[in-house]
């Protein structure tokens, strides 16, 4: 089929204004890697063995926060505690969406204080709190998309948070969620297999999903960046955008080309020491929603 020049003009105007990305304020919550230390082996990723560099990792996670705040972001700092080493992935604590918060309750009893820390915080603030009954890690295993079909909370299940805890949070949330299936215990969170990379789209690695999970994911968002399995091991969908800057491990050099295509901005960072936690950017990084 051979297009008339006003169509070839036309389908070129029309990817322009689909790749004009626009990025949006956005407020996080931090918490400084003072504790953090391997101690315990709860992901696959976590190696007792391996020994972490606890002043490199206080450097990396700095400059990450130096990365959002020069993207013109604002960040909340939530207090470390000594004797919770992976109080540093403070996406885990909680998850808000327009100012309500539905609180976390860990899975394993190493991190079962964290939630506590959380709700404090929140508290203090002055945020709607809502605790949990059911088993959830926060942002861990949700994903809040705003004008994604009207406003979509994505689920992850199958290794941290217990499916009961979906239709928990989309009472607290008055949000519909999406039940996702987890199938692959080196992506044990849904954070680190799925991202939002803009207020209705996502990035993801399908062979962390079962059968019947991409299949809902390939009809929700056709439009979704697709990672491969490198990227999606180097950690690279555990990412943060504000719908035009995506943040993201360093070592995901592909996905970041990929994301470039698709007309978003890449922004790497080092984060090999908190890696060894089976963290990177996004488990660092909690957004506070009014």
């Amino acid at each position: 089929m051979v297009l008339a020049v006003t169509d070839v003009v036309g389908y070129l105007l029309l990817v322009t204004v689909n790749q004009q990305r626009v990025s949006r304020k956005r407020t996080y919550l931090m918490c400084s890697p003072e504790h953090f230390a391997v101690e315990y082996a709860i992901n696959p990723w976590m190696d007792l063995t391996t020994p972490v560099d606890a002043e490199l990792a206080v450097k990396q996670w700095d400059r990450l926060r130096e990365t959002l705040l020069g993207l013109g972001h604002e960040v909340h700092p939530l207090n470390p505690e000594a004797g919770l080493p992976d109080m540093v992935f403070a996406a885990n604590g909680a998850f808000v969406v327009d100012g309500t918060v539905y609180g976390a309750r860990f899975k394993h009893g190493q991190r079962a204080a964290e939630a506590a820390a959380h709700r404090a915080f929140y508290e203090s603030q002055g945020w709607r709190f809502i605790a949990p009954s059911e088993t959830n890690e926060g942002e861990g295993d949700f994903a809040y998309l705003p004008e994604a079909h009207g406003g979509l909370i994505l689920a992850g299940h199958g290794f941290r948070t217990e499916l009961a805890a979906h239709a928990e949070a989309q009472e607290a949330l008055a949000r519909p969620v999406v039940s996702l299936r987890l199938v692959d215990p080196r992506f044990y969170h849904l954070d680190v297999a799925l991202a939002a990379i803009d207020d209705g789209n996502i990035a993801y690695y399908p062979g962390a999903f079962s059968v019947a999970s991409q299949r809902v994911l390939a009809q929700l968002f056709p439009d979704a960046v697709l990672a491969d399995d490198a990227d999606a091991l180097a950690f690279g969908l555990n990412l943060v955008s504000d719908g035009r800057n995506v943040v993201l491990n360093s070592e995901a050099s592909r996905l970041a080309g990929n994301l470039k295509a698709a007309g978003y901005q890449p922004v790497p960072v080092e984060l090999t020491e908190l890696k060894k936690g089976g963290g990177s950017v996004k488990c660092c990084v909690a957004e506070l929603r009014r």
